[in-house]
C-alpha cells in the first residue's frame, strides 16, 4: 500500500495533536488506513477516552472526518479518523464497493485498534459517523457492546434511502426546509430497479466486479435554477477547493460506486434493531437540511434511555461537513462524550 505521507486534508494542521498515519484490519482481513490523532499534553502513562470517526458516503479521512477528529482530539481525546473499505486509502478490491456490513464491521475494527492502544481506556471508548457513516454508527453501536456512546452528525440511513428513494419534495419550502413525501420507491419500483441490477450482474462479473455506475458528481458550473438545492450543496462541497479531495468517490469527475452496491442495501436495513441500542446517542442535524428526517426518526426509534436530538439552527446538510463558524456544535460533541465515556 503506497500511503500519502504529506498533509493533504482540506483542512489546516492543529499544532496541539500528535498525528500518525495507522493501519489495521477488520475481521474480514481488509486492511484500513486512518488517521490517528493524540493530544499532545497526554502524560506518560495516562490512558485517555478514545473516538472513531467516519464519513461522509463516498468522502474520506481527508475531508469532514478528519476535521472531527482532529477537533475533537485537541478537547482531550484519543481519535481516529478512518477510510471505510474499498475507499480511499483503505484496502480492499474491487474498488467503489459499500456494504451496509462490512461498513458496520469497520467501525469495530477502528474500536479494536484504538482498544489496543496503550494510551487509551478502552472501556472508553465512543464513535462518531458523518453522513451515511451516521447510520453505520448506530448500527455498530446496537451490536458492539464495546461502544459506550454513539453520536452523529448530519445522519444518513443508506439503506432506507437506497430502498424507497428520498422521502422528501426535491424543493425547498418557503421556510427553507423540506417537507416530507411518499418514498420515490414502491415495492413495484424496487422489484424493477433489482431486475436492472441483478441483469446487469453478468457483464459486471465477467469483469471482476469493477464497473462503476455512471458519473453523478455534478459540475458546479452545471448547476441551474431547477437544480434541487441540496445537489447543489453537495457540488458546493465536493467538487470546489472547499472540499476536494481526488480519492473521495463524491469528488472525482469520474468517480461512481460499483454497479452491485444497491442490492445489499435495498435489502438490508441496518436500523432494524434500533429499539435495543442501550449506549447513550446524540444525534446531531441541520434545521434546514434535507436529510433531518433521517435523525428525526432514527432518534424516535432508539432504545437508548439517554438520547438527545439536537437541532443546528439554519444550518443545512453539508454545513455540518465542515463550518466550523457557529454551524458545527463541537462544544455539544465534547459535553456529550466527557458526559458518557467513563
Amino acid at each position: 500500500m503506497q500511503l500519502t505521507q504529506e498533509w493533504d486534508k482540506i483542512f489546516p494542521q492543529s499544532n496541539k495533536v500528535e498525528h500518525h498515519k495507522v493501519t489495521f484490519k477488520n475481521r474480514y482481513g481488509i486492511t484500513l488506513v486512518g488517521d490517528l490523532y493524540v493530544p499532545k499534553n497526554i502524560r506518560s502513562g495516562q490512558k485517555l477516552p478514545a473516538i472513531a470517526v467516519a464519513g461522509a458516503f463516498g468522502a474520506v479521512k481527508e475531508q469532514s472526518s478528519g476535521l472531527y477528529a482532529q477537533e475533537m482530539a485537541e478537547r482531550g481525546f484519543v481519535t481516529l479518523a478512518f477510510d471505510g473499505s474499498f475507499t480511499g486509502e483503505s484496502g480492499g478490491e474491487p474498488r467503489n464497493i459499500a456494504s451496509p456490513e462490512i461498513n458496520t464491521e469497520d467501525f469495530s475494527a477502528a474500536v479494536d485498534f484504538l482498544g489496543l492502544q496503550n494510551f487509551v481506556n478502552r472501556e472508553q471508548i465512543g464513535i462518531l459517523g458523518i453522513c451515511g457513516w451516521g447510520g453505520m454508527a448506530l448500527n455498530a453501536a446496537v451490536g458492539d457492546t464495546r461502544i459506550k456512546a454513539v453520536a452523529t452528525s448530519t445522519m444518513y440511513d443508506m439503506t432506507r434511502v437506497m430502498a424507497n428513494g428520498y422521502e422528501i419534495n426535491m424543493k425547498q419550502n418557503a421556510q427553507g426546509g423540506y417537507d416530507r413525501a411518499q418514498p420515490q420507491m414502491d415495492a413495484e419500483a424496487r422489484y424493477q430497479l433489482k431486475v436492472q441490477l441483478n441483469n446487469g450482474r453478468w457483464e459486471t462479473a465477467q469483469n471482476g466486479y469493477t464497473p462503476l455506475s455512471p458519473a453523478n458528481n455534478l459540475d458546479p458550473k452545471d448547476i441551474t435554477a431547477d437544480t434541487p438545492k441540496f445537489i447543489a450543496e453537495y457540488a458546493d462541497f465536493y467538487r470546489t477547493k472547499r472540499g476536494f479531495h481526488p480519492r473521495a468517490v463524491n469528488s472525482n469527475p469520474q468517480g461512481s460506486w460499483e454497479t452491485t452496491v444497491p442490492l445489499a442495501f435495498i435489502n438490508m436495513p441496518i436500523l432494524q434493531r434500533a429499539g435495543e441500542l442501550r449506549a447513550p446517542a446524540l444525534i446531531v442535524h441541520g434545521e434546514k437540511a434535507h436529510s433531518r428526517y433521517f435523525s428525526e426518526d432514527a432518534f424516535k426509534s432508539l432504545g437508548s434511555k439517554n438520547k438527545e436530538l439536537y437541532i443546528v439552527p439554519s444550518a443545512n446538510h453539508t454545513d455540518l461537513y465542515d463550518n466550523t463558524r457557529g454551524k458545527i456544535p463541537f462544544d455539544k460533541f465534547e459535553q456529550f462524550f466527557k458526559a458518557n465515556l467513563h
